[in-house]
């Protein structure tokens, strides 16, 4: 009995310290968010209190309530809403057919595109501002919701196609030949072999493009000026300010507020998104 147990203690004390890390890691990422989510929920006294704990002793809802009640809160959610969904729908529609076109399909010049695309993927947006916000402004689209989701829909289509070609060409062709040869279409044998396996891809870069749409600020404060009303959520969240300072309870709570959807959305689809491939082939 002891014999056998030595080499798994062994194995225990060298993984201790990979444990460790990924402990300390997963303790620093969670505690910012732990944080905001207490202090929503900690009464205004207690915020700025010189003896903070981790733990309110007492609890309260009232910063809930002034995020909720607060002017242009559904209004807002819903232009959040409206852009970020309608960027991810465009991203992975036009994403799919130019990922398809450049796995199964052979034609001059392809591997520049897809070096244009990694380009692309691989620059700041954050350096583009000016440059969109001059071209929306020339072209009378300042104001506007669908000019946000012009822009996120910009911003998410490059990983899209990268991820999404990766998984195409992860499947193989010979499932889809099978399929034209018992007299599918190129497009049938496609919708009806390749496009169920390819599930874990439009669920990895949804689950990218909603986060990177639902949570940008720069261009929604840039783009919309005029138009307060159609501002976004994060854009939002910065109307708890005032000439006496912030109001950190109602921030964080509506900050707690606006990642509840991200976090549903995570929920929801990480267990498609860790799925395999060749698990969704042997099914059938």
């Amino acid at each position: 009995m002891t014999t056998t147990r030595r080499p798994a203690v062994r194995r225990a004390l060298r993984r201790l310290p990979l444990h460790t890390a990924a402990t300390v890691t997963v303790a620093l990422c969670l505690f910012p968010v732990y944080w905001m989510v207490t202090t929503a929920f900690k009464p205004s006294r207690d915020i700025q209190s010189y003896d903070p704990r981790l733990v309110p002793d007492t609890w309260t809802l009232d910063h809930f309530r002034r995020a909720v009640d607060a002017d242009g809160f559904a209004l807002f959610w819903r232009n959040s809403a409206l852009v970020t969904l309608g960027a991810v729908l465009l991203a992975l529609v036009v994403a799919l057919g130019a990922a398809y076109a450049v796995a199964r399909l052979r034609w001059r010049g392809r591997r520049q595109f897809m070096l244009a695309v990694f380009i692309a993927q691989m620059a700041p947006w954050e350096s583009l501002v000016i440059p969109v916000y001059i071209i929306s402004r020339d072209t009378g689209m300042l104001d506007r919701l669908p000019t946000l989701t012009l822009v996120y829909f910009m911003i998410t289509l490059p990983f899209t196609v990268v991820v999404l070609r990766g998984f195409i060409a992860g499947i193989p062709p010979e499932l889809e030949e099978a399929a034209q040869v018992d007299g599918c279409t190129r497009t049938g044998a496609f919708r009806r072999v390749a496009f169920p396996l390819l599930a874990p891809g439009l669920m990895a870069t949804s689950l990218f493009g909603f986060i990177t749409a639902w949570n940008e600020f720069t261009y929604a404060n840039f783009l919309i000026i005029k138009q307060q009303d159609s501002r976004t959520l994060p854009v939002w969240l910065s109307s708890f300010q005032s000439t006496f300072g912030t109001d950190w309870g109602a921030t964080m709570a509506a900050a707690t507020l606006f990642a509840l959807p991200a976090l549903i959305v995570f929920l929801v689809l990480q267990r498609h998104v860790t799925s395999g491939l060749a698990s969704g082939a042997v099914k059938g």
